[in-house]
Formats: C-alpha cells, structure tokens, sequence
C-alpha cells in the first residue's frame, strides 16, 4: 500500500472514530440508548440535530450518516437537513 493511500485510509478512519465519539456524546447528553436509534422515528427532530451537527463539525457522508442513525436513504436525509436549515433550525 503506498504512503498516499494509507494517510487516506487513516484519515477515513480519523473522521469516523470523531463521528462515533459526537454521537456517543449525544445519546448520552438526551439519555438515549443506542437502540433508540432503530426505534425513533427517522425524521425525529433529536436525530435531525444530530445529523446536522455530524455534517458541520464531520467529513461523513450523507449516506453514513442516514445509515447510522437508521434515518433511511440519504436522499431523506437530505431533505430532512434542507428543510431545517430552511426553517432555520441551524
């Protein structure tokens, strides 16, 4: 593997071990589970704030994001985050 793809790959792993850390802070700050993920609705406003929070302060995608807060497709979760920047929730 050559140097260029290992700093890559460390920054991949970098930017997803800061994401699990601000979504571990979360649940513990609005005293959720981890399985409340699953269970909450996918447009809840507390999974909402969080996603926005992952997109401003994260290099994760849309699409990890959605997965990993069980907010469906992407394509929802963009809508999601379009709407609140428009209602002003940022």
């Amino acid at each position: 593997m050559s140097g260029r793809w290992r700093k890559g790959a460390e920054r991949a792993e970098t930017a997803e071990a800061l994401a699990k850390l601000i979504i571990a802070e979360e649940l513990k700050l609005g005293r959720w589970q981890e399985a409340d993920l699953k269970t909450r609705p996918k447009g809840d406003s507390v999974k909402v704030a969080l996603a926005a929070r992952l997109r401003a302060e994260t290099t994760m995608t849309v699409g990890w994001i959605a997965e990993r807060l069980a907010m469906g497709t992407r394509g929802y979760l963009n809508h999601l985050l379009y709407r609140r920047r428009k209602l002003g929730g940022e």
